[in-house]
């Protein structure tokens, strides 16, 4: 017996729908300090039984004898819940500290790591660290998928500025 449905319906059973797109914008202040260093940051995805899912980690990639993993330990939490498990640096996730400004990190709902969330609740977390310098560390809760597109910000007060989770469904 074969079974008729109509095109609108057929397509929804056919394949997952894509999810959206997300985007991840990162405000690294200018401090007026005698010895600026870079921060170290790391920006991943916690679900509700504490699974991470790392989206960038920003280092000091280029230091002699991969010197700048050591001070890795220095974003602790981050550190606890999946950096002493990684082999540094990770293709498509580790880059080089960034200057003050603004940073986006583009991810596509179709593609790694965005594809590998099942919906649900999740936080995004950011923690930064500097030499001479103070941590913080930064949580942002969220729905996955976003059922409409929209932001939501939340500010630093020292290592980070203003940090701004974005969706494009």
């Amino acid at each position: 017996m074969r079974i008729l449905l109509p095109a609108a319906l057929a397509g929804l059973i056919a394949g997952p729908a894509l999810a959206g797109d997300m985007s991840v914008t990162v405000g690294i202040p200018a401090l007026d300090v005698a010895e600026y260093h870079r921060p170290y940051v790391a920006v991943w995805i916690e679900a509700a039984d504490r699974s991470v899912t790392n989206l960038a980690v920003w280092y000091e990639v280029g230091a002699k004898d991969r010197e700048g993993t050591k001070w890795l330990k220095d974003l602790r939490q981050w550190w606890r819940r999946s950096g002493r498990e990684l082999d540094m640096p990770v293709d498509g996730i580790t880059g080089p500290t960034q200057a003050p400004g603004d940073h986006t990190i583009d991810l596509r709902g179709a593609e790694a790591p965005l594809a590998g969330l099942t919906p649900g609740e999740y936080t995004l977390v950011v923690e930064a660290a500097r030499e001479t310098g103070g941590r913080e560390l930064l949580r942002l809760p969220f729905t996955w998928p976003a059922a409409a597109a929209g932001s939501d910000t939340v500010r630093g007060t020292s290592e980070l500025g203003p940090v701004t989770l974005a969706f494009k469904p």
